[in-house]
């Protein structure tokens, strides 16, 4: 079943549930009531998802997969960023997380005064690009050192001399990531090296059709988001190579998988929730969703796990299992 180029990467937050609750319909053929839990009985119910935006296509697409074999099954995917996304969870909101970050320990915290237990799973892999304008004719690689200078708390840096004096008298226009999103700590972490830390003078978006729109419209404009998302905005932006102490190194898939895209290379994550598994629906989605990894990474364009990860998910799902059996 192919899913439509319009549905691999939506960012549209308020369009995004809808074209989840939509997926049965427009992949349409299969039986009604299949189950993909492999037992023979039919599903039905409401799944919950919610948290990053870089996440929500991967578990959008997912979920198309998953309610074409099950359609008495509906999977909503909201998108209120990770952080966003553990409040609902550890209040007991959502069935299941996207994260773009492993949990924090004051997240856990919550979850756990919640009395919410959780399991972990390593679904993909993405890596950060740092993008520029097509327009940008002088900029192809950066260092760590040089993002650092731009993005570090208290930078005054608003021309591209500033960042290279080879580079030409040009306004410095920055957008990226809402405080909300777990890009942003990821991103603020690896480069300036503190989660959190960052000059506040920048337009954020949790939307990433916005950076889009601000770096592509400026020349001097500079943005950063998951490499998945450049993928689809290629004819829009460039993406810069990063130089972190080995020479430049361009974002691709190669490159994530085998680490050399440094520092801005990441897993991506689900957070079910551990009641939410005893419901016979989540825990069929959970393991379609763990078992198909490498197909729904490949229709979403992420990057698929690498063979340790990969191995290490299995031993996960088995362990899953092996408490669920009762």
């Amino acid at each position: 079943m192919n899913i439509p180029t319009s549905l691999r990467r939506v960012r549209v937050p308020l369009a995004l549930t809808a074209a989840v609750m939509l997926a049965a319909s427009a992949c349409g053929g299969a039986e009604a009531g299949s189950s993909g839990s492999g037992d023979g009985d039919k599903l039905a119910g409401t799944i919950k998802v919610d948290g990053s935006s870089t996440v929500a296509p991967l578990s959008t697409v997912a979920a198309q997969l998953f309610q074409s074999e099950n359609s008495g099954v509906k999977v909503t995917v909201g998108t209120s960023g990770t952080g966003g996304g553990f409040e609902k969870f550890c209040a007991g909101e959502t069935d299941i997380s996207n994260a773009s970050r492993p949990i924090k320990d004051e997240e856990k915290a919550a979850c756990e005064k919640k009395g919410v237990k959780f399991e972990e799973f390593s679904v993909a892999n993405d890596g950060l690009s740092v993008v520029v304008s097509k327009d940008n004719d002088f900029a192809d690689c950066l260092t760590v050192e040089q993002l650092k200078k731009i993005w570090e708390p208290g930078s005054k840096v608003n021309n591209w001399n500033q960042v290279d004096p080879k580079f030409p008298n040009q306004k410095l226009e920055l957008f990226g990531a809402g405080t909300d999103s777990g890009t942003f700590d990821y991103f603020t972490d690896a480069i300036n090296g503190e989660e959190g830390a960052s000059r506040t003078d920048y337009s954020p978006s949790e939307d990433d059709n916005v950076t889009v729109q601000g770096v592509s419209g400026s020349k001097g404009g500079m943005g950063y988001f998951g490499l998945s998302y450049f993928e689809e905005n290629k004819d829009k932006l460039k993406a810069l190579k990063i130089d972190g102490g080995d020479g430049c190194v361009a974002p691709e898939i190669k490159t994530v998988q085998d680490g050399s895209y440094k520092p801005l290379s990441r897993p991506l994550f689900i957070y079910p929730k551990a009641s939410s598994l005893d419901k016979k629906e989540v825990e069929a989605f959970v393991e379609y969703y763990v078992e198909n990894n490498a197909t729904i990474a490949e229709k979403s364009q992420f990057v698929p796990l690498n063979a340790e990860q990969e191995t290490e998910l299995k031993k996960d799902l088995e362990t899953l299992r092996e408490q669920h059996k009762s």
